[in-house]
């Protein structure tokens, strides 16, 4: 058993600190840094950008090739996925969980972008990852949503 979940709509965070917090983790190291620091539950929160389209500062890391920031963020504890894996280069997680569920590979991340997008952005350390992702098929570094 886990417990019971306790929610408290009172303390939720503000909408515009979350925005805020994101858009600092697309390319803002310090301020990410700060308001972490400040705020901690910054590091779970997740912006609606509206029409299906989430995004956590970790994943607008990911989609931007911001290594130093995704790293610190994923130090601090936040929950990675397989777009930021992917920008950072981690060939054997990426390439495992793909053999477990192929379709993934069409899968859309934050604003429609997709894993060779991700791979894209991590530069030569997902250069075999990009490759990969081109022989299995996958063409487009966006897909509308």
């Amino acid at each position: 058993s886990f417990g019971k979940i306790i929610t408290d709509p009172a303390a939720a965070l503000p909408p515009e600190k979350v925005k805020e917090f994101v858009t600092a983790g697309h390319t803002d190291f310090e301020k990410t840094k700060q308001m972490l620091e400040e705020t901690p539950g910054l590091l779970y929160a997740t912006l609606d950008w509206g029409g299906g389209d989430f995004e956590t500062a970790l994943e607008g890391a990911g989609h931007m090739g911001n290594k130093d920031i995704a790293n610190y963020l994923i130090e601090k504890g936040a929950r990675t996925n397989l777009y930021v894996l992917t920008m950072l280069g981690k060939t054997e997680l990426v390439k495992s969980y793909l053999d477990l569920f192929p379709n993934y590979l069409f899968a859309r991340g934050p604003h429609g972008l997709t894993l060779l997008h991700h791979a894209q952005k991590g530069g030569e350390a997902a250069k075999e990852l990009y490759d990969y992702f081109q022989s299995k098929g996958l063409k487009d570094t966006w897909l509308k949503l």
